[in-house]
């Protein structure tokens, strides 16, 4: 059918130069011209395939027309609502319900309410009657016409009324006018799109027509690497921590001490956390080496008796307990590192020959006491690792984002002002705060957002203020405070793309087509 049609199409060109309307065409197969809708769709394509050869231009032109509807087409064959209304009265009263029975309900009600207005039937005490001895069903012979033509002569005013009535709707279709193309012939022998090896070897290539190459069309996109979504997101909330003045910690120790992940948090060695069925230890070696000696004393001296103003644990000091080697539970560990070294010219070490006076207190010009310290702001994304039990929500290792600020005289209400500001540049504008316990921050707080998508407040992190038993040990004066708060990666991330199992976020069931789809996020 299709070559049918593109050799008609090329044949009345040859023979009348051009077509000037594409519905006097017979099609093949017919014995007369088609100028319905789905007749011009067929030509449309035969059209198409003749003009990408540049056999033929075309020029297209709309027109609407108006097709019968289900109601509409019943009324042609059974005449309208209010004829049969008149049709089934006389001039002995008919009761109202009798006439449904008569036309059924549908055409009793539309078509008295007609029929009384054309005044062809009317009451009486016992019923309906005729009142017209013959009548003209104007709205059967439009349908007919419409039908017929797919116009009506009677004008737009009444088209409008039989479209209100449903009986009609209006359908947009098109015609066309054709020319001669460039490369007009009247054979459909499609050209060669491609030299091959046998052409040139039987000379075939020499009396064939190649198809022309088009240099400007797009060719087919490379595929390419994608970003996975953890990583669009993670780069997001790096931008956000530079953005506001920021440094990145290195976090590239994913085995610690002890001593680093729990002990120096002021973790008691006793908690469950540090039980095997949370914590992934080390065998080989299973022992790490002891950090320095004087903070280590200080450390568990904290820990055992007390000091720094607090009574410590009071529970015996196990050295094989902070030696022992772990995969990370928190990157807290990597910030526990960068606060002691940030400590260092507090304690005296490592300081200048011009500062050497650093360790004592002095006065600076503003006022304070200059004993070395200097405000830090520093961030960290990577990788912890719990013994978790996996499903759809847990795995057993995940990203966890971390930040801590430390400064002198920090307060709660600048930690929860800083974290509004945070998360509202995260696009989460509904934060609310909730007291909570850590071992190692005190006062703490867990960090709640409103989730419009789910309508309701969901946990996205845990804050709060590290202890002095942490801080002073360090080396840091009684006066610094520092804020630390913690969320994971993965949380925020399928909330983004509307992800409800971690498992088809990370793993071998994550879909590709879904990492190459899923756009960065805009925080």
């Amino acid at each position: 059918m299709a070559e049918a049609l593109q050799q008609l199409v090329l044949d009345v060109l040859d023979r009348e130069g051009s077509i000037k309307d594409t519905r006097t065409l017979t099609l093949p197969g017919s014995n007369e011209p088609d100028a319905s809708s789905d007749a011009q769709i067929t030509i449309l394509g035969a059209l198409n395939s003749l003009s990408s050869r540049e056999m033929i231009k075309y020029d297209a032109h709309e027109v609407f027309t108006h097709v019968l509807t289900a109601e509409g087409a019943a009324i042609v064959k059974d005449g309208s609502h209010e004829a049969r209304v008149w049709n089934a009265l006389s001039s002995t009263p008919v009761p109202a319900a009798d006439l449904k029975k008569l036309v059924g309900d549908e055409t009793a009600k539309v078509g008295q309410g007609r029929a009384f207005k054309n005044g062809w039937i009317g009451k009486t005490g016992d019923g309906l009657i005729r009142t017209a001895e013959t009548i003209s069903d104007v709205t059967q012979e439009e349908l007919k016409e419409i039908q017929t033509t797919g116009s009506l002569n009677a004008g737009e005013k009444v088209l409008a009324d039989l479209r209100k009535r449903k009986l009609v709707v209006q359908k947009k279709g098109q015609w066309f006018t054709v020319k001669k193309g460039a490369e007009f012939s009247t054979s459909i022998a499609k050209p060669e799109t491609d030299l091959t090896s046998d052409m040139l070897t039987s000379g075939k290539w020499k009396s064939s027509k190649f198809k022309k190459y088009n240099f400007e069309a797009e060719g087919i996109p490379t595929s390419g690497g994608a970003l996975h979504m953890l990583l669009k997101v993670r780069e997001e909330i790096r931008s956000i921590f530079l953005e506001m003045g920021f440094a990145e910690m290195p976090t590239q120790s994913y085995v610690e001490s002890g001593f680093w992940c729990f002990d120096a948090l002021f973790v008691p060695q006793q908690h469950p956390a540090r039980d095997l069925q949370d914590t992934f230890y080390l065998s080989d070696p299973a022992k790490a080496d002891q950090p320095d000696k004087a903070y280590y004393e200080r450390v568990s001296r904290t820990h055992e008796h007390g000091d720094y103003g607090s009574i410590g644990y009071r529970a015996p000091w196990q050295h094989d307990e902070s030696s022992k080697l772990l995969l990370r539970t928190h990157t807290t560990a990597s910030s526990a590192h960068m606060l002691y070294k940030l400590a260092a010219k507090c304690r005296g070490e490592n300081v200048d020959e011009d500062e050497q006076g650093a360790g004592v207190s002095q006065t600076s010009a503003e006022g304070t006491a200059d004993d070395g310290f200097r405000p830090a702001k520093l961030f960290s994304i990577d990788r912890v690792f719990r013994n978790e039990t996996m499903d759809a929500t847990h795995l057993a290792e995940f990203h966890q984002v971390e930040g801590v600020v430390a400064d002198r005289n920090l307060t709660l209400a600048d930690l929860i002002g800083f974290m509004r500001v945070f998360f509202q540049k995260m696009g989460i504008e509904k934060v609310r705060f909730k007291p909570a316990y850590n071992p190692y921050t005190e006062p703490s707080l867990e960090i709640f957002a409103f989730h419009p998508m789910l309508n309701k407040w969901v946990e996205v992190g845990n804050s709060g203020m590290f202890r002095p038993e942490m801080l002073e040990p360090m080396g840091f004066p009684k006066d610094v405070r520092v804020h630390g708060w913690g969320l994971s990666l993965e949380r925020p991330t399928m909330i983004r793309y509307g992800i409800n199992n971690i498992r088809t976020l990370v793993g071998h069931k994550v879909p590709i087509d879904a990492v190459e789809a899923s756009p960065a996020p805009t925080f």
